[in-house]
């Protein structure tokens, strides 16, 4: 795979670097956002790993633009352990997952690999599953043309749902996709939440499926 690598620590960005290299990647390194830029400009890449503390700005605002520009790459956050907020601006800014700082090299790798192999994710601003429309730039769901009255958090459950297109998306990436952070009492919520969202689907309650031992998906066909 073509990895781009951004982070502004010199050898940080070279120890990164050389182990994915020696797991027979092709590794380009850069230090700024601007760096990345023209990089990408000049290649095309299966994952990007970027660093959210940059010195010409921030990785987040740097994902959301490359996001932006329809580029649809994976791309793993590394941030500070323990920063929720960051963690959530970034899955919000289209990042795929995250890993805090400090990291075992051979958990960065096996996470790009899982990335590499997920592939490219198709980001529509408006996902049709069967008679479902979730417009997720406006927030809003609709089924056989009437608007469902969701909550904030319901919202983000299916919209997070919805952008995996037909995916299975296990509990552990839902929760901390919606809630930022795995805990005991954001595991309780999704249950109640999802118990609830598929009262207000009606008919079309079984679109959302549980699939037993995985996640969650949503299904075009019941």
């Amino acid at each position: 795979m073509r990895i781009l690598v951004v982070d502004d620590h010199p050898e940080t960005r070279q120890l990164v670097a050389r182990h994915l290299e020696r797991a027979s990647h092709a590794v380009t390194a850069a230090g700024s956002c601007s760096q990345a830029l023209s990089a990408i400009s000049e290649a095309r890449f299966d994952v990007l790993v970027l660093d959210v503390m940059l010195p010409d700005g921030s990785g987040i605002d740097l994902c959301a633009r490359l996001r932006a520009e329809r580029v649809e790459a994976p791309i793993l956050l590394l941030t500070a352990r323990g920063s929720v907020r960051s963690r959530v601006e970034g899955l919000e800014a289209g990042a795929d997952d995250y890993l805090g700082k400090p990291f075992a090299l051979s958990e960065l790798r096996a996470r790009v690999t899982a990335l590499g192999r997920r592939g490219p994710r198709l980001r529509e601003r408006v996902v049709t599953i069967g008679p479902i429309v979730v417009d997720l730039e406006a927030r809003r769901v609709r089924i056989d043309e009437k608007a469902v009255p969701l909550t904030a958090k319901e919202l983000s459950i299916v919209g997070f749902l919805a952008s995996r297109c037909g995916r299975v998306v296990s509990r552990d990436e839902l929760i901390e996709a919606v809630w930022g952070d795995l805990t005991e009492s954001a595991s309780a919520s999704l249950d109640v939440l999802i118990m609830r969202i598929r009262r207000k689907f009606g008919d079309h309650a079984e679109r959302l499926r549980t699939v037993r031992g995985l996640g969650y998906t949503l299904e075009s066909e019941p």
